[in-house]
């Protein structure tokens, strides 16, 4: 299982990292407080808290997936 770390700063950002998400064949959450989402579902990223670092979690491997999170990897 691979963990990183993510910031998505406006709704355009939403759109790409579930753009990427939903290509991808394995399960990916993302996680903030106690709060677990289907990274794949635009309206339920959407509904996170996106002025906090959100935590993503996934079980596969796809380069262009981890490169979107690469891009939008919080310090």
């Amino acid at each position: 299982m691979n963990v990183k770390k993510i910031k998505l700063n406006a709704a355009d950002d939403v759109r790409e990292f579930v753009g990427a998400a939903g290509k991808c064949d394995f399960d990916i959450d993302i996680f903030y407080n106690r709060v677990t989402i289907d990274a794949k579902s635009i309206l339920g990223v959407l509904s996170l808290d996106l002025t906090r670092e959100l935590t993503v979690k996934y079980g596969g491997e796809d380069l262009s997936f981890e490169n979107v999170l690469d891009k939008y990897a919080s310090a």
